[in-house]
């Protein structure tokens, strides 16, 4: 599949910075080890995960200054397809630190800066300008400030226009206002869904009317409700089904929520059922947590789990 195929927009990317140290201690000088700096955000971390899975992406996101440029430094290293919106903003970075004594991981994001004025123009004039029109669009993570609110809404609005499949993994009231617009997939938690429901409370146990609600307004097809380390939620107007995850030693969350999306982009591209997209979500996803820092899935671990998962199709 061709690289515009598939494309992943990330408007807050961010350097992630890992380490492990045996002990957190007050005021100590701690001895950090196996350091790494890893491109990440959203929809950088979906490309990644695409890659691993052997599928071609366009990585379209926002840079700028030192940060930046290490970032696309750090793609390029990669391989990865990408098309960089310059911004005059230092991009982030964010540190996750994992004490070895305990195995608990401590994770520090940093606010981004404020976004030109222009970015979001910008990104929605590159993606018209495109001359492969996509079959998958993916948005995935948060919107720095400068950046509009309606932004994924408008990015819903262009994805429909060349009948491309947009996927959506965000947060607040972009999430919010994008669900307005038409959108194959919604990818939220417990408390986003409770939201996007007009919900005060909202348990497991009631996700699945919350989910029919937000896609009764006939501008979502798919929701899948993710549930943490017990597992993901599908919901469309036909049916419903709580996939739990398997029982894994858990190294590290970070990425697992964009691997879940990737796999599941994966097999909606082999034109699989959405009981097998689901799965294979849950198995990329969970492969995730099974190793330290920042590190994604290995494929061999998702393709173990997902064959467990298949069992009980």
């Amino acid at each position: 599949m061709c690289s515009e195929s598939i494309i992943t927009i990330t408007m807050n990317p961010a350097i992630d910075k890992s380490a492990m140290v045996d002990k957190i201690i007050p005021e100590a000088k701690l001895r950090c080890s196996s350091v790494k700096n890893e491109p990440g955000g959203g929809g950088i971390n979906v490309s990644k995960a695409l890659s691993r899975l052997g599928m071609d992406s366009l990585a379209v996101f926002i840079a700028g200054g030192h940060n930046g440029n290490l970032l696309q430094d750090l793609l390029s290293q990669q391989k990865m397809a990408c098309r960089v919106i310059a911004v005059d903003a230092e991009t982030r970075e964010n540190f996750i630190v994992l004490e070895s004594f305990t195995n608990n991981q401590y994770r520090f994001n940093i606010q981004a800066s404020r976004a030109n004025p222009s970015a979001a123009g910008d990104c929605l004039d590159l993606l018209r300008n495109l001359k492969t029109k996509p079959s998958f669009v993916i948005a995935s993570g948060s919107l720095p400030d400068g950046v509009p609110e309606n932004f994924y809404a408008d990015v819903a609005k262009w994805a429909g226009s060349v009948n491309a499949k947009f996927i959506l993994d965000t947060s607040g009231k972009p999430l919010q206002l994008a669900a307005n617009e038409k959108i194959f997939l919604l990818k939220p938690n417990l408390s986003e869904l409770r939201q996007l429901a007009g919900r005060a409370e909202l348990s497991k146990e009631d996700a699945i009317a919350a989910a029919q609600k937000v896609i009764s307004t006939g501008n979502c097809e798919v929701v899948v409700v993710s549930l943490g380390a017990e597992g993901a939620l599908l919901v469309t107007k036909d049916l419903h089904e709580f996939i739990a995850a398997p029982n894994v030693k858990k190294q590290s969350t970070v990425g697992a929520g964009d691997s879940m999306v990737a796999g599941m982009v994966y097999m909606l591209s082999q034109h699989k059922t959405l009981q097998e997209m689901i799965r294979f979500g849950v198995a990329c996803g969970t492969a995730a947590t099974m190793n330290p820092g920042t590190e994604l899935f290995h494929v061999a671990d998702a393709n173990n789990l997902y064959e467990q998962l298949k069992r009980i199709l």
